[in-house]
């Protein structure tokens, strides 16, 4: 008998059908969040909607996601010489890359608030990262450094007009060239080195002045010094009366290349996307900004705008990992019912989507108090608030600390709510878990930030009643919230460095709380103060008590996206 005898068979059934998978998720709206747009206009930057919605509706398109996904497959990789052997210190980055940054520049996420003279424009660049942030982390890094460089640099008038109109441009302009003649610029910034990390007063980087008014050279070696290849970087370096603040170009005004010698590109957990390097300085030429001796003071301005990113960026990414958990939880069936209709996952879900919008909500209230606080205007214009600029002081170190505290565990629960379809890196949720832990580590870890609150309140006093003038606004509207802001009150003076992080801890959770008491449905804050101020909670995400009210939470944060 031959094959050609054979009977014929039946067909089987293929092994490989698809079912009871969800649908890709691209394309969704990333600004189709009722907390993200309630907060837009209530600090002060309505006007901005427009350009937001569209700016969503790019970010979670599948062009954008997928230069996301590029981005971090191929990562950056140094070049230290050409091939005749001449140093160059160059990182080539991948196409996509390039294209993540060119929208964020065009979008003003960048340095283009400082040159826009419309109230709420911080805000409005905060919102923008909010929803920019689902595409992919690490380019966030240099557009953040740009914003928070130009109040640094303004120390400096000379040199601030000179640099400003290009870091507050929206032309990204790669490429290593003189300064003044491209489109636009971007900044970086070298403070931390290996001997003292956060503690930067112990710096041995040295600055020698030249015969040239405000002109040194620097010589050391930097340990964390991200996106190497922007333009200009403010250091930190010892001169002659103490560390002092420096603008350092890559390239100098003649068209040479300055020293800026790249000994290795971090190999990062997360945030690979971004390089991050240990230059070396020897004889690099740098200018001074501020007085010499004062390089803390002139660049805590730019520490403010940094860690208010932080937290905008922690914010993001719970979003953009909620989003993503909710999408599947929609579409995926278990034991006779979809996810999203199983009551313990609703629990999990709604409780995620409390963290979320309790950080989303914190993210642009200190946007709002940034932007009134650099434009001189004290007063947030619809109650009777303290002010603005000590409240922004302590307050961005507290959510700073919390918020992004908080990061590792919302991802790694969003993360689980996909099962063993979240835990492989196609899905994305890898890439996500990795960058979370990064946003506490910058710009000072948590006991760094804990340590500040406490500097705060018993240096300047101000910050206290700033800080609980804005809890009053929410006074009698919850006796939870009420009685959490007493305790708090009569417990400021009896906490000491041991038990620095549970101050803040508290003082974070009961800003929330007020915060969503006063603008977010009773069901949010209802269950937010039952459960983070009233102990009704157990300890981990998914514990809400059975009398919240999880349709009226899921609703206002799942119904409008993914379909």
């Amino acid at each position: 008998m031959t094959l050609m005898d054979a009977e014929p068979r039946t067909p089987t059934p293929a092994t490989h059908d698809v079912t009871n998978q969800p649908p890709p998720l691209t394309p969704y709206d990333a600004s189709d969040d009722v907390a993200l747009l309630e907060g837009l206009r209530r600090e002060g930057a309505g006007w901005a909607e427009s350009d937001l919605r569209r700016l969503g509706l790019r970010a979670g398109g599948p062009e954008a996601q997928e230069w996301g996904e590029l981005a971090n497959r191929h990562e950056p990789v140094l070049r230290t010489h050409d091939r005749y052997g001449h140093r160059v210190d160059e990182v080539d980055f991948h196409p996509s890359w390039h294209q993540l940054m060119r929208v964020a520049v065009a979008e003003g996420l960048a340095g283009a608030p400082w040159a826009d003279g419309r109230r709420g424009a911080h805000v409005a660049r905060t919102a923008g990262g909010l929803v920019w942030g689902h595409t992919e982390a690490g380019h966030g890094c240099p557009t953040s450094m740009t914003y928070a460089a130009v109040p640094a640099l303004r120390r400096q008038p000379e040199l601030a007009k000179v640099y400003e109109p290009l870091l507050t441009g929206r032309a990204y302009d790669p490429g290593l060239r003189v300064p003044t003649q491209k489109r636009g610029l971007l900044a970086g910034m070298g403070m931390t080195e290996k001997q003292g990390g956060s503690d930067v007063r112990t710096n041995t980087t040295t600055a020698t002045p030249t015969a040239e008014p405000g002109v040194y050279t620097l010589r050391g070696h930097k340990w964390f010094t991200s996106a190497p290849m922007c333009d200009v970087f403010l250091v930190l370096a010892q001169a002659p009366d103490g560390l002092s603040c420096f603008l350092l170009p890559r390239v100098l005004p003649d068209g040479s290349r300055n020293t800026f010698h790249i000994q290795r590109l971090k190999d990062k957990l997360g945030n690979r996307s971004n390089a991050s390097c240990e230059p070396e300085f020897d004889g690099t030429v740098a200018w001074l900004v501020g007085p010499e001796g004062q390089g803390v003071k002139t660049i805590i301005e730019m520490v403010n705008c940094t860690r208010l990113d932080c937290v905008m960026m922690s914010a993001a990414l719970m979003r953009r990992t909620l989003v993503e958990a909710g999408h599947h939880a929609r579409h995926r069936g278990a034991f006779g019912a979809r996810l999203l209709d199983q009551p313990l996952m609703r629990n999990v879900l709604a409780d995620l989507a409390l963290e979320s919008e309790a950080a989303t909500t914190l993210t642009l209230r200190l946007a709002g108090a940034a932007d009134r606080a650099v434009r001189g205007d004290d007063d947030q214009g619809d109650d009777d608030q303290g002010d603005e600029r000590a409240f922004r002081r302590i307050a961005t170190a507290v959510g700073k600390y919390w918020v992004t505290k908080r990061g590792p565990a919302f991802t790694a629960e969003a993360l689980e709510c996909l099962g063993g379809n979240g835990y492989v890196e196609e899905s994305g949720m890898p890439r996500h878990y990795r960058e979370a832990p990064l946003l506490s580590i910058w710009e000072g870890s948590g006991n760094v930030n804990a340590l500040d609150v406490l500097r705060a309140l018993t240096r300047e006093p101000a910050t206290a009643d700033a800080f609980f003038a804005e809890l009053a606004l929410a006074h009698g509207a919850d006796a939870r919230l009420d009685a959490a802001v007493a305790r708090l009150g009569s417990g400021l003076g009896e906490v000491t460095q041991a038990g620095a992080r549970r101050l803040v801890e508290r003082m974070a959770l009961t800003l929330q709380a007020s915060l969503l008491v006063r603008h977010a449905p009773p069901a949010v804050a209802d269950a937010f103060c039952a459960t983070r101020l009233d102990g009704d909670w157990g300890h981990s995400f998914g514990t809400l008590p059975d009398g919240a009210d999880l349709d009226g939470i899921l609703g206002r944060a799942l119904s409008p996206v993914g379909g």
